[in-house]
């Protein structure tokens, strides 16, 4: 049986008073009431965006506190699964409850694929001010209005072949409508895994998150691209990380 609640893992370090929290969520599948599995590759294939945010982010201070408490969610069942939409209620939950557990902290939220839908249909919580969409697997079904006052960062692969990124695209410049900090980049010569360029994924993402958070200077070329007219900030070709 599946488990009755979601479950969430911390990343890293353990931060009781943060400066600001970050949600991570692992992708799935379209129909599915089987459990989510810890050891399941869409859910091993996060933990490494949750540890460089946490890790980069250990010295930031503010006010509120000290670190980014970081956390990885486990849903309860491995599906989307239509009208239910198993993975954005199990999102919704997170949030609630470690907004519960450090009120008052900015929120960033981060999902691939079944995640990165989940992710941006709960982006109109209360705390969250950024949120970012890896592979999202999307259709024009998907509302925008949530968006409304956050940043949005938006990645796809060239070589995808499970969710699609036209769909993405075509998100993308709806949100612009509601929000005009939208940015979305093409990672050309990957697919929906994020492995052969892994490194390029994570250094966007934790460049985006920390810039959000103000633990770092918001990134140039993620603030440029918001500031293209589509389709040149929307079809941002990510160029390879410093190593």
């Amino acid at each position: 049986m599946p488990d009755p609640m979601p479950w969430l893992e911390t990343a890293g370090r353990t931060h009781p008073a943060p400066a600001g929290v970050v949600l991570v969520a692992h992708g799935g599948r379209a129909h599915s009431t089987a459990p989510a599995r810890r050891r399941g590759l869409a859910y091993r294939r996060m933990p490494p965006f949750a540890r460089a945010v946490e890790r980069a982010g250990r010295e930031h201070r503010t006010g509120l506190g000290s670190g980014i408490a970081t956390h990885l969610l486990r849903y309860r069942v491995r599906g989307w699964n239509g009208p239910a939409m198993d993975a954005l209620r199990d999102v919704q939950w997170a949030v609630r409850e470690l907004t519960d557990r450090h009120p008052g902290r900015p929120v960033v939220l981060v999902g691939h694929s079944m995640g990165g839908r989940a992710v941006l249909g709960a982006a109109g919580a209360a705390g969250v001010v950024a949120v970012c969409g890896l592979a999202p697997w999307l259709d024009d079904t998907d509302p925008v209005a949530q968006l409304a006052g956050r940043a949005v960062l938006i990645a796809h692969g060239d070589r995808e072949r499970m969710t699609d990124p036209a769909a993405s695209y075509a998100y993308a410049l709806r949100a612009r409508e509601v929000t005009d900090r939208v940015a979305r980049f093409d990672v050309h010569g990957d697919g929906h895994a994020m492995l052969r360029r892994a490194a390029d994924w994570t250094s966007l993402v934790s460049r985006f998150v920390l810039g959000e958070l103000g633990a770092e200077p918001r990134d140039p070329v993620i603030s440029n691209a918001m500031t293209e007219p589509a389709p040149a900030g929307l079809r941002v070709a990510l160029e390879p990380a410093r190593r």
